[in-house]
């Protein structure tokens, strides 16, 4: 790669990873390559990458189709389902068309419906994942992972060999790495990108399907990150987020936006979009391939586990990695887990991290920038 190129050119290239990915999945498939698409971090991938397909993250993020979906779907459901039901059903989501397959998961009773739905013009296989991460729960999951590449071998007429699971983990687990040199540029302080910056580098990244090129210009980045960080000037100081909640991704782009427009730096996402989905690797020498990435998956700190002491401990430890200032939580309308674990979170962060925290609902519409605006504003005054 070329060592001279400015970083601001690189986050735009990666900015157009999902336009120039469309076209790259289209030849796959004229390839005969499998597509299987996927709405949650709870996919297990490695199945998918195990009998050559490309795993993809299907479209869910924008509010352009909510009101195609509100034609089927009750509008008080979350803007995440009509999204993505929307996306699916008027077939402007290329990915969800060129896909062969779409996985879904029990993470919640809205989504458990629409893929129902989903069935009446697509394939579906809906995996049913415990909400406990007791021992019982990671065996039910790790039957059900079995259970998963069972039906792909079956309806795709192939097998999936050991060897073969073995390879895509340890490529996944390099792929997690990478992403969180990333994420872990940003503990530098002050930081050596914007919140802005750092979610265009791995919201884009996740196109790029060359799966080892993905992980080589990502360690690139990450190594001229760190490398020019002492040649910048350093900045005055930042107040420092840690944004939690609901996934992003599109329009809720927003938040992030209005944070920094306020003075503050987005320094981590412990979403399932940001560090959530790639803190935990899956043990590549475990005698039981298949239960090591059941309990990979299982241990996502997701809002629908209770009790979600995973998502505790990784708040908390990102708090004290990042030095964080100030928790803000995005809350989507409609999404009952993740506003009852609100409560939780806010106390821990308070009582126990002693810092301020934030929790904002909001849905994909731009109608609310000015009131959300206000309150993010005050709270970053309140850090200054």
């Amino acid at each position: 790669m070329d060592v001279i190129r400015k970083l601001p050119e690189i986050f735009a290239e990666l900015a157009q990873k999902k336009q120039q990915s469309f076209l790259t999945l289209k030849e796959y498939k004229d390839k005969g390559i499998p597509v299987i698409g996927a709405y949650c971090s709870y996919f297990p991938r490695e199945l998918a990458l195990a009998m050559g397909a490309i795993p993809i993250g299907l479209c869910s993020s924008s509010d352009e189709t909510i009101e195609i979906a509100e034609k089927s779907i009750p509008k008080e459901i979350c803007p995440l389902i009509k999204s993505s039901y929307g996306y699916a059903v008027s077939d402007r989501c290329p990915y969800f068309y060129f896909s062969d397959l779409v996985v879904g998961e029990t993470t919640c009773d809205g989504k458990k419906k629409m893929y129902e739905m989903l069935e009446e013009f697509k394939e579906v296989y809906v995996m049913g994942l415990p909400n406990t991460q007791s021992e019982e729960a990671l065996g039910l999951w790790t039957k059900e992972i079995i259970r998963f590449k069972e039906y792909l071998e079956e309806y795709f007429n192939l097998v999936i060999t050991e060897k073969d699971l073995r390879d895509a983990v340890r490529l996944s687990n390099d792929q997690r790495r990478a992403i969180k040199r990333i994420y872990e540029t940003m503990k530098l302080n002050p930081a050596p990108m914007t919140g802005k910056e750092l979610f265009t580098v791995l919201y884009g990244s996740k196109y790029n399907l060359d799966f080892r090129r993905q992980i080589e210009e990502l360690n690139y980045l990450a190594d001229q990150i760190i490398r020019r960080y002492d040649e910048e000037t350093k900045q005055k100081r930042q107040i420092r987020i840690l944004v939690t909640g609901c996934p992003m991704g599109g329009d809720t782009e927003k938040v992030i936006d209005m944070i920094e427009e306020c003075g503050g730096t987005v320094v981590v996402f412990e979403n399932c979009t940001g560090v959530k989905a790639v803190d935990r690797v899956i043990e590549e020498d475990s005698d039981d391939i298949y239960r090591a990435i059941a309990k990979r998956y299982l241990d996502i700190g997701c809002s629908i586990m209770t009790p979600n002491h995973n998502r505790i401990e990784l708040v908390g430890r990102m708090i004290d990695e990042y030095q964080v200032d100030g928790v803000i939580e995005m809350i989507l309308t409609g999404c009952h887990a993740t506003a009852m674990e609100s409560i939780s979170i806010s106390q821990f962060v308070n009582e126990e991290k002693h810092i301020p925290y934030l929790a904002v609902t909001t849905n994909y519409s731009q109608a609310d920038r000015e009131s959300l605006k206000i309150r993010i504003a005050a709270f970053m005054e309140m850090l200054s």
